[in-house]
């Protein structure tokens, strides 16, 4: 088994003592904060607002939260090549409650975990290939990655890192 990288996110977190439109200061969150000790299931995708992401993808791992947590699932983490700017308010538009949405802003945890693709047939830059994976205290124990994996991929695969085909593999093991 491998470990999930190591690396540092740079989020946000609401701080009701600053007034204004802006009420955030930047939080440090590392590897050890969101996986230690615990059983966490991460999907990540290529972008927020994207229209797969924003009408599949996302929705359903809010869906299923509960049963997931049923089965012994401490959190739910969606990871994208986005700002944490980006991320909050993707986040405000899908009503997300349950899923806690990272960003990997610069893209560090993503190509460490091999997953960084060129999407620059599509204007987005970098990116993460779309994959779902099951960690338990550090320990990637199951990866569902997209077929296709490449550069400018010219097709946007959604088979199995949807919320069912792991919903489905945590409650048969």
């Amino acid at each position: 088994m491998t470990n999930v990288p190591n690396v540092v996110f740079k989020t946000r977190v609401r701080n009701d003592a600053i007034d204004g439109p802006n009420p955030f200061e930047w939080k440090d969150l590392s590897t050890d904060e969101i996986f230690k000790n615990k059983k966490v299931v991460v999907f990540s995708l290529p972008g927020a607002f994207t229209p797969t992401c924003s009408t599949s993808h996302l929705p359903r791992y809010e869906e299923l939260y509960d049963q997931f947590k049923a089965e012994g699932v401490d959190a739910i983490v969606c990871i994208s090549v986005n700002d944490a700017f980006v991320m909050y308010q993707w986040g405000l538009s899908q009503k997300a409650e349950n899923v806690f949405l990272l960003p990997d802003g610069n893209g560090e945890f993503t190509r460490k975990m091999g997953m960084l693709v060129n999407k620059d047939n599509l204007g987005f830059g970098m990116r993460s290939w779309r994959y779902s994976m099951l960690v338990d205290n550090g320990e990637i124990v199951k990866i569902f990655s997209e077929e296709g994996y490449s550069d400018n991929c010219p097709t946007d695969p959604f088979e199995v890192s949807d919320a069912d085909t792991m919903y489905n593999y945590i409650k048969s093991n």
